[in-house]
């Protein structure tokens, strides 16, 4: 089989040798190719995932071409309709009676009156890239006049209140491998910070695996998959606290981070995953 990533890591996220490790032991050779490598046979792998494609964002149209072509090829797991749907943060306003941060999509054209209504609505708006990751191009917003609004990347976006919780208790990620939930990272921003990216000195660490948690995780998954027909092999749900429960703040099922430096574990459940995949189809 092969795993999905991108030139600036070829080879594979943090501690991608457990992964293709783990999947050694259970029969099964897998190798690392970069995506948008051409010399790469893509149609002769029983199997690819996408792992750590982490330029998808700055290239979605031509990552999401190349998907449709390997998933005509072989097995892709999740599969292109659900990285197309995933890629564009609007989806958080299409999940249905799931709970979720608060979610409007904004355009150019929308933009002053949109974001008025947000900042008159929550007080202080969060306004993200609808296509983004990392943390990238994330301001913060007291109104429509607010300096911050200079470092907006291109649109369109989504806005959403500022969840105060994320600077005390962090945002919390829970990895559902074939329905299941089985492991969570708790990740915390430094200082002031509403991001919790290591790169803007964020901290991540193993948490303990609730029942609350891991059946609104479990949930969503089903519930996305039920709403894209789609079987979903792998996700992670991002949660945070807001208005006094949980809420969703991300689905991640293209090339969520499987944090294998933080929770070794990972590596094995992606691994049984793929084995399951590779007994159904071979």
């Amino acid at each position: 089989m092969l795993l999905a990533t991108f030139n600036l890591m070829p080879d594979g996220e943090p501690g991608g040798d457990l992964l293709v490790r783990a999947l050694a032991e259970r029969d099964i050779d897998a190798a690392w190719a970069c995506w948008d490598d051409e010399s790469v046979d893509w149609a002769g792998a029983d199997l690819v995932a996408v792992r750590c494609t982490w330029d998808y964002q700055r290239r979605c149209p031509e990552f999401l071409a190349w998907a449709r072509g390997v998933a005509a090829e072989t097995t892709l797991l999740n599969g292109p309709d659900v990285f197309a749907w995933n890629a564009d943060k609007a989806y958080l306003t299409d999940l249905g009676d799931l709970p979720v941060v608060p979610t409007t999509v904004l355009d150019d054209r929308t933009l002053v009156a949109g974001l008025g209504a947000a900042v008159e609505r929550w007080g202080t708006a969060v306004i993200k890239p609808a296509t983004g990751a990392g943390g990238v191009g994330v301001v913060i917003v007291h109104g429509v006049d607010d300096p911050a609004l200079e470092g907006l990347t291109a649109a369109p976006w989504v806005v959403q209140p500022l969840v105060e919780s994320v600077r005390t208790a962090g945002e919390i990620s829970v990895y559902v491998f074939e329905g299941r939930a089985a492991s969570r990272v708790d990740k915390l921003p430094s200082g002031g910070e509403i991001r919790v990216h290591e790169l803007y000195g964020g901290a991540s660490r193993p948490g303990v695996l609730d029942a609350e948690t891991a059946a609104l995780a479990e949930r969503a998954v089903a519930e996305v998959g039920t709403r894209l027909g789609a079987d979903l092999s792998y996700a992670r749900v991002d949660l945070m606290s807001y208005d006094g429960r949980l809420v969703i703040s991300e689905l991640e099922l293209i090339e969520p981070g499987l944090y294998l430096d933080v929770v070794p574990g990972n590596a094995a459940a992606f691994a049984d995953v793929v084995a399951a995949r590779v007994r159904r189809t071979s």
